[in-house]
């Protein structure tokens, strides 16, 4: 049923409740509350449902430009990309982590909004390097499948033309929903280039999955590497995740950034 025919539908509710409301008489008013109320409930509820339906159609991930991201949330130093994967930082940084994202996964995007500023100061002091790894594993979870892959893909093209810490921030600033539409490869090639990525090939990079087979091979060697496995299961975590020094950092702890820079 159309979002039209839902609304119309819940306004004839309404009106009959009007209707049944002023048929009682005048001695009723326990009737007439109820059906008041009934109307009130019934005009929150196609209320409620077009502004969601409005915001539906307004989400950038189904149409326009993806938003830029402000430059305080940027990461200001080098991004180099290293095979299927990007190295963010300063030669001076004593310590490497290696992150697991899918562009695609919420809780990745916790994980961005809940220590991005941290990890951001650490890299640019020349505490730390961040690999990141931008894995394909949520491809079935959008609509249509397959964002993971092409997103991961694309910021691997950016890479190579200088703008992949301004691309990382933008897609997790203005995340996709899981289970729903991600963003066009025309648009993620409208992003890199409205950030100025201006290498030749870029946009055939993105339109061809340049680096599908790669990105495929991340997935299976990450899904294989015993340090990133759950104890419980014996299987890999998912994303997002963490290691250090051969180690799964445990981000339970709050900690874990600090405390691999001490």
């Amino acid at each position: 049923m159309g979002g039209a025919e839902r609304s119309a539908r819940k306004k004839k509710q309404a009106a009959r409740a009007v209707a049944q409301a002023r048929s009682t008489g005048g001695s009723d008013r326990t009737k007439i509350i109820a059906g008041v109320a009934v109307v009130a409930v019934l005009a929150i509820a196609v209320i409620g449902y077009v502004v969601f339906q409005s915001t539906k159609s307004s989400n950038p991930a189904s149409d326009g430009a993806i938003p830029q991201t402000s430059p305080d949330h940027i990461i200001s130093a080098p991004a180099v990309r290293d095979g299927s994967s990007v190295l963010v930082g300063k030669d001076t940084a004593t310590v490497t982590i290696d992150v697991y994202e899918d562009f695609l996964c919420p809780i990745c995007g916790t994980f961005e909004k809940t220590y991005g500023s941290d990890i951001k100061k650490a890299v640019e002091d020349g505490k730390v390097k961040v690999r990141y790894n931008i894995l394909p594993m949520l491809n079935r979870l959008s609509k249509p499948e397959g964002y993971s892959t092409e997103s991961a893909n694309a910021a691997l093209c950016v890479a190579d033309g200088g703008k992949f810490n301004e691309f990382h921030a933008a897609l997790f600033g203005a995340q996709p929903e899981e289970g729903e539409a991600g963003y066009t490869k025309d648009q993620l090639i409208k992003l890199g280039k409205d950030l100025g990525v201006t290498s030749a090939g870029f946009e055939s990079c993105v339109q061809n999955q340049t680096y599908k087979a790669q990105l495929d091979e991340l997935m299976s060697k990450t899904s294989n590497d015993p340090v990133l496995k759950d104890a419980d299961t014996g299987r890999f975590r998912g994303t997002p995740s963490v290691a250090a020094n051969g180690k799964l950092v445990d981000l339970d702890n709050k900690n874990w950034l600090s405390d691999l820079t001490k």
